[in-house]
């Protein structure tokens, strides 16, 4: 598709983060009804080092002028999996489809590099974008999977500290050992959940940004006789919501109650911090019964989020 007349593409610069924040508040705004980002997510994902902003990274704007377009293409994988990120205003349909032109060839370039034969591109959207979905589907995405954002309100009077189950200790991870055992846990746990990427511990302190963690707000528990079994990794995600990232428990320690203690103690912990509302997100297909545990413990659903998938091969034409 090519570029209509005036409009015009070029790399994002780190400069470009207060300009990009407000682009992806105001296409919140019209999808959920209120601005979600915040200038420090964006800042940081200009500036992760395996996203090289002059070949990953597009801004769209009109014959005005305007920032109507954003596009970000993240190789974490190392093999074929690519993801993309892209935000559009409404009314930009022939810009949006020139942007998934320059994302799809960019990822299929990774993904080859890689070693990987095929690229397998994901995208997160709100169920209701203002990205077209039909422009979408006739370029070959398909919906993959049905993510809900949770949301609870929380206050220290009805939310004190929950008492552990028998046998169970709790303990953060503001020392680095026990950040390689969250590390291990939630490797561990969330082995068998849908589109799990397996990362090492210097990779994933670099996906969760470790310097800017609160490592007070990240929890091992243990279990007597069983040692270190569950983990919950929490943030303060907004000046008025914080939110759990993981919640995990491994197989064989499950049915003991540990789920709804790590939730009830997310609640008081932030209830106890001022903060008046608590979030996360799940896998509507989860199958360890993690929806019906968030539902009992009073969470409802804020919106929801679909994954598209685009599978490319990645074999050059003949003659290239």
């Amino acid at each position: 598709m090519a570029l209509p007349e005036g409009m015009t593409v070029r790399p994002a610069e780190l400069e470009d983060a207060a300009a990009v924040c407000a682009l992806l508040n105001q296409v919140d705004e019209i999808e959920i009804g209120r601005a979600e980002t915040e200038l420090g997510e964006v800042s940081e994902e200009l500036a992760r080092s395996e996203v090289d902003l002059a070949r990953d990274s597009w801004l769209l704007h009109d014959a005005d002028g305007r920032l109507v377009g954003y596009g970000l293409v993240r190789d974490r994988s190392g093999g074929a999996r690519i993801d993309l990120d892209q935000y559009l205003l409404p009314g930009q349909l022939a810009g949006g489809l020139h942007l998934f032109e320059l994302m799809e060839a960019r990822a299929t370039e990774l993904a080859r590099d890689n070693g990987a034969e095929q690229a397998v591109l994901h995208l997160l959207l709100n169920t209701e974008p203002t990205t077209d979905i039909e422009a979408m589907r006739a370029r070959g995405w398909q919906l993959s999977r049905r993510y809900h954002a949770l949301t609870r309100q929380v206050d220290p009077a009805t939310d004190p500290l929950p008492e552990p189950p028998a046998g169970v200790r709790l303990r953060d991870c503001a020392a680095e050992p026990d950040r390689r055992i969250a590390h291990g846990l939630l490797q561990r746990t969330f082995a068998d959940h849908h589109d799990f990427k397996p990362r090492d511990y210097e990779q994933w302190l670099a996906d969760i940004n470790a310097d800017t963690v609160d490592w007070s707000r990240v929890w091992v528990a243990e279990l007597d006789g069983q040692g270190d079994v569950a983990v919950l990794r929490t943030s303060a995600r907004l000046p008025t919501q914080a939110w759990a990232f993981n919640i995990g428990v491994l197989p064989a320690a499950r049915g003991r109650g540990l789920g709804g203690y790590l939730l009830r103690h997310f609640f008081a912990v932030y209830a106890a911090d001022g903060l008046p509302t608590v979030g996360l997100g799940v896998d509507t297909g989860n199958p360890t019964g993690a929806p019906e545990l968030y539902r009992k413990h009073g969470m409802t659903v804020d919106f929801a989020v679909d994954t598209w998938e685009l599978t490319l091969p990645t074999a050059l034409p003949a003659g290239r």
